[in-house]
């Protein structure tokens, strides 16, 4: 029996350890990663009570409930097999077996398991941010400029209510966003973050609503969408003042119903989303000019935070270091590594036309250069921009437009042109990128 199994088994990609006692079943899983067990119920000879089988099952059980199990029975006993399932066996296989059905529950069992493993693994990461968070705030900010920003959200995050974050880049919107989620009453259900600017309009549907097998030329099998893997939670669209005009009329029609198709299925989905948005585009702006529909920006802002820049909030400056520095540091497994004094006047001095993201990167920088305990101000890699610098001289007197048109030419430059590059430098997707350009005008890229 053990044989034919191990040939049968091996033909179908299955790699086979095999054990003829309940003490070798427990030797084989101290010393193999095992994904599956498919056992006898009897190995005592001329024994057909079932019991040692059921004995084992019980010690399966104890040692790892998810590992699934499989029980053999060549003596039909219907009762034997239902005892065995109500001792937490998955399914049970009659002797002799038909290859198909033999090989058929295994797979199902196998991808069962699977699923649940990663259900669990997704759980206990979870809930190991949960505890990392300890119910505080990851906002770091005490300034008088953040002050509005945390009372806000305070106010706003135990209800449903869209909310429409807004800000220069870098300024921590999607931070904002994981915090009305944890601060919700929906914090035990999905956080799913999409960025809706940066996708193409063959693919939107696909992601945001899901699509059946056989829908387009590519789809081999369902895919739930975005909306679906957030319903009961939040749903955080980034970049959505980039978003096409004909993406927003089918985004507006699922807000407005609460109602989707899968692309290739008449079926009607219901979802419950707590929508959090996000844009650093002057959305009143793009209504006016017509490249943003009005009914879809009252759908997102019921409530709008605005977070403000960094030069803004200037006091703020050395906890963000700080705070910046000893995560990285047990990151890279430097603990204990401190600002000197002149480095902090130099992130201090400094324009931050980045913002908190350029901040971030600019301390994890330090950190990588620094050489004992201390970061000083030449590991910052800062550039100071000196009297008559042109642009860069300036930022504090440009409009918002402005600034990110002198961003965005600044990275291609460094980048000699690579949009790859300049978008991955400027921490956007390409294609949200070459919106950019064609609405600037920017011409020279590559």
């Amino acid at each position: 029996v053990l044989e034919a199994l191990r040939l049968l088994l091996k033909r179908d990609g299955y790699a086979v350890v095999s054990a003829q006692s309940p003490a070798g079943v427990k030797a084989t899983l101290d010393a193999e990663d095992v994904d599956l067990v498919l056992m006898d119920l009897n190995y005592a000879r001329d024994t057909t009570s079932g019991r040692e089988g059921l004995d084992l099952l019980g010690q399966l059980r104890e040692r790892d409930a998810l590992l699934p199990v499989v029980v053999m029975t060549a003596w039909g006993s219907v009762e034997g097999a239902v005892e065995a399932m109500r001792a937490g066996a998955r399914d049970y296989v009659q002797k002799p077996w038909d290859n198909t059905r033999l090989l058929a529950t295994l797979r199902t069992q196998l991808e069962l398991s699977r699923a649940l493993r990663r259900g669990r693994r997704l759980e206990e990461e979870n809930q190991h941010l949960r505890r990392e968070q300890g119910g505080r705030s990851p906002l770091v900010g005490e300034s008088r400029a953040m002050q509005p920003v945390h009372r806000l959200i305070e106010r706003v995050a135990p209800s449903a209510a869209p909310v429409l974050i807004t800000g220069e880049h870098g300024t921590g919107k999607e931070v904002v966003a994981r915090l009305l989620h944890s601060a919700s009453p929906r914090a035990d259900r999905p956080f799913v973050a999409v960025n809706s600017g940066g996708l193409s309009e063959g693919v939107f549907e696909s992601e945001l609503f899901g699509h059946v097998k056989g829908a387009f030329t590519d789809a081999k099998t369902d895919r739930i969408g975005c909306f679906e893997l957030a319903d009961g939670g939040t749903l955080f669209l980034d970049e959505i003042g980039n978003m096409p005009l004909g993406q927003q009329a089918k985004l507006l029609r699922v807000l407005q119903t609460g109602e989707l198709h899968p692309v290739g299925s008449s079926r009607t989905r219901r979802v419950d989303v707590r929508l959090v948005s996000a844009t650093n585009v002057d959305l009143g702006k793009a209504v006016t000019e017509g490249r943003f529909r009005e009914d879809l920006l009252y759908r997102l802002n019921t409530v709008e935070v605005l977070l403000p820049p960094l030069r803004e909030r200037r006091e703020d400056i050395p906890l963000l270091a700080a705070h910046f520095l000893a995560a990285q540091g047990q990151r890279y497994g430097r603990p204990g590594v401190h600002l000197a004094p002149g480095a902090l006047e130099a992130l201090l001095a400094y324009a931050w036309p980045g913002n908190v993201r350029e901040l971030e990167h600019a301390v994890e920088r330090s950190l990588l250069m620094a050489v004992g305990d201390r970061v000083e101000a030449e590991d910052l890699l800062l550039k100071r921009p000196g009297p008559g610098s042109g642009s860069a001289s300036r930022l504090e007197e440009m409009t918002l437009e402005e600034v990110e048109r002198y961003l965005i030419e600044r990275a291609l430059t460094r980048q000699d042109g690579n949009v790859s590059e300049a978008a991955k430098a400027l921490g956007l997707s390409r294609s949200a990128l070459y919106r950019r350009l064609q609405y600037y005008g920017i011409k020279g890229a590559r």
